[in-house]
């Protein structure tokens, strides 16, 4: 293939600003909570140091979030190919397929660690709470795998 109009020069940006995209929000969200859960956590182990070990779940669930993008960036990624050989078309999908895991997981990572600080102190105060907060952890994270779900389907319509 040459460059042309439907294989111009600057196709591979929009790929390559996908996958940065997927990595570069999905980690700001996994950072946030993170952090958040982290000083819940924090707080929580001066009344309670024997439950950080139950309660570090928020944490690796909002690491999970950054895999998601990961994922999604590592499968951009290689997929670019030299302007040639790389369309428009998969650019703009492969932008699309990155904006989708990046913001559903910042979204996820902000719910995580929101939900994860509160509960942690709450679990902290009344144990019965733990089983609540395990749940709408896992509706939180669900939020990201939306996303990891839809810039998976993404990135296979590029490829037709």
């Amino acid at each position: 293939m040459v460059v042309s109009e439907y294989n111009p020069v600057y196709g591979p940006f929009f790929g390559v600003m996908g996958a940065a995209s997927a990595i570069i929000f999905s980690s700001l969200g996994a950072a946030y909570g993170t952090a958040k859960s982290g000083t819940g956590i924090a707080a929580m182990s001066v009344m309670r140091p024997e439950l950080i070990m139950k309660c570090i779940i928020p944490v690796v669930m909002a690491g999970i979030i950054a895999i998601y993008g990961l994922v999604i960036a590592v499968l951009i990624a290689g997929n670019i190919t030299n302007p040639s050989g790389y369309t428009l078309y998969s650019g703009f999908v492969h932008l699309g397929a990155g904006l989708s895991v990046g913001f559903s997981g910042l979204a996820a990572g902000f719910a995580i660690g929101i939900v994860g600080d509160a509960g942690v102190r709450g679990t902290a105060q009344q144990p019965r709470l733990f089983v609540g907060m395990i749940l709408i952890l896992i509706f939180a994270e669900v939020l990201g795998l939306y996303g990891l779900i839809v810039a998976i389907y993404l990135y296979t319509r590029a490829s037709n």
